[in-house]
């Protein structure tokens, strides 16, 4: 299903909830596999790190990572609310890291 116009007052509604419903589970599961991907990369620096002695939270880079996403997202989640999903998934990577340590 191609994402089409929301409901406008002049037009009703171009997709039933239905529709848009199973387009979210289809994004969920792309955001799911998306977010095991990167927590197998997130793993496998962690082993580094592990290996090279470093710390697992290092301030310097995940200010990169949230610099970087704030410089791709297009909306229409603002700046604040896209770090803040990040900040989540940073904080549960870094978890990750440490518990397999």
């Amino acid at each position: 299903m191609a994402f089409c116009e929301p409901w406008t007052a002049e037009r009703g509604y171009s997709v039933e909830i239905s529709d848009w419903r199973k387009k979210i589970d289809e994004l969920d599961e792309q955001i799911v596999n998306m977010i095991n991907q990167r927590a197998i990369a997130a793993k496998a620096i962690g082993d580094l790190k592990r290996i090279a002695d470093l710390p697992v939270y290092e301030p310097k880079r995940e200010q990169d990572v949230f610099d970087h996403v704030k410089a791709v997202n297009a909306g229409p989640l603002d700046d604040a609310e896209m770090l803040h999903v990040y900040e989540r998934i940073i904080d549960v990577m870094r978890t990750l890291q440490r518990r397999d340590s």
